[in-house]
């Protein structure tokens, strides 16, 4: 018979630089009312010039620990969902793992971009079902500002930088229920970063490697998918909408967000929003909405939450999980 897995801690880390609307605007043409009105956002925090994806991955680490009330040595699997790896390798789990000071399990880095943290979630999941891990710490950590071209106001403005975690442990009752993942490289030009070491190597040495989007693509796009995630995981499980707790989606932009919520007729009072605060910080968005509703009293056990998120590649997923 097949383990369970369930979340047993969380933890979030954002960098203490803040740049809000305001001052994005004496750098881009652009205004408050602008950015907000067609994304939501109204902050998103920066990471120092000498703070990287793996420093934000460890203090979110450190503090899921915590709240799991488990030590490193307890921990055999580490999976980092990252865009923004600190080097080409080693993998930014394997740099976590060793500041944490945790040794010989399995570490690797998952990328699927907005999409990452469900993608390593269900990594996890599968791992601790068939006996191949006992306690995994999952993370999604960005740095995304690095990958920004900040003269582009139909990107600069949208991303953020933060980390999010959570410690999985197998358990014989419910947690992870079930993931539903998808991806579809037709439409890899609508959101990418068109570099890399392999293909355009110059590009990433002069650092200009930077994320291009095709907005109202990505937009009709993600709204569609992400809606039929939803209804996805919902459907699997026999459940509708009145069965659901709380959807924590991936925060993205407000619109795509009240969009889901009008498509699975979900009251917004049952969406978990970080968006104004946080921006879009990719792979990390889920779990520090989680984490913050957790840490604040929304979420609590035995509730039933909805994970969904949309991401280049394109990738994208839903899973539901009993807390």
């Amino acid at each position: 018979m097949l383990i369970d897995a369930r979340i047993i801690g969380t933890g979030g880390y954002l960098p203490d630089r803040v740049l809000d609307n305001h001052e994005l605007a004496e750098m881009v043409d652009t205004s408050d009312d602008w950015i907000f009105s067609r994304s939501g956002i109204r902050q998103r925090h920066i990471a120092a010039p000498d703070e990287f994806t793996c420093d934000l991955a460890v203090q979110a680490a450190e503090r899921a620990l915590e709240s799991a009330q488990r030590n490193p040595e307890d921990i055999d699997l580490v999976i980092v969902a990252t865009t923004t790896a600190d080097q080409v390798f080693p993998s930014t789990a394997c740099l976590l793992q060793e500041r944490l000071g945790i040794r010989g399990g399995p570490a690797f880095d998952v990328q699927a971009v907005c999409a990452g943290f469900v993608y390593a979630l269900d990594v996890a999941h599968r791992y601790i079902q068939t006996g191949g891990s006992k306690c995994a710490l999952v993370i999604g950590a960005e740095t995304f500002s690095r990958i920004l071209n900040w003269k582009d106001r139909s990107t600069c403005v949208l991303f953020g930088d933060g980390a999010g975690a959570m410690v999985l442990e197998a358990s014989d009752s419910p947690g992870i229920v079930s993931s539903h993942l998808h991806a579809d490289g037709a439409y890899k030009d609508l959101l990418c970063v068109p570099t890399g070491v392999s293909t355009a190597y110059d590009q990433v040495v002069q650092r200009e490697a930077f994320t291009e989007m095709k907005g109202k693509e990505v937009f009709r796009w993600a709204v569609s998918a992400l809606g039929d995630a939803v209804v996805e995981a919902l459907d699997a499980n026999n459940l509708t909408e009145k069965d659901i707790d709380w959807l924590v989606p991936h925060q993205a932009n407000i619109r795509i967000i009240q969009a889901i919520a009008r498509r699975v007729d979900m009251s917004l009072d049952k969406v978990v929003v970080t968006i104004e605060r946080h921006g879009n910080t990719s792979a990390a968005s889920i779990p520090l909405a989680f984490d913050e509703a957790v840490r604040d009293g929304r979420i609590c056990r035995g509730q039933n939450i909805i994970f969904e998120a949309f991401g280049g590649g394109f990738a994208w997923g839903s899973m539901l999980v009993r807390y």
